[in-house]
């Protein structure tokens, strides 16, 4: 799968079969279900998953909490804005 056909896919009623949880989280959250999104990371301990986690956070508004998940998954944000970030982790997420 490409960053292209994950977007592409956005407009199917489910996600694709078989997707990681972070991605699956990436995929619910730009179909606009914030919550279900942040339960399939919340628990999760692997980077990919705290990256996601902490944008969830960045996006709901919560910065404190954001750079908390940011320090545990070793990095922090570092694109201008929600949408490239959120492109940015697809991207990484399907290398």
């Amino acid at each position: 799968m490409t960053p292209t056909t994950f977007t592409a896919s956005l407009t199917a009623a489910t996600p694709p079969p078989n997707l990681p949880a972070p991605l699956e989280a990436l995929w619910w959250d730009a179909r606009g279900d914030w919550t279900r999104a942040h339960a399939l990371v919340d628990e999760l301990e692997t980077p990919d998953a705290m990256a996601v986690h902490a944008y969830l956070h960045r996006k709901e508004g919560s910065h404190s909490n954001a750079d908390y998940w940011y320090r545990l998954a070793g990095t922090a944000h570092q694109r201008p804005t929600l949408d490239a970030e959120w492109t940015a982790l697809v991207a990484a997420l399907l290398r």
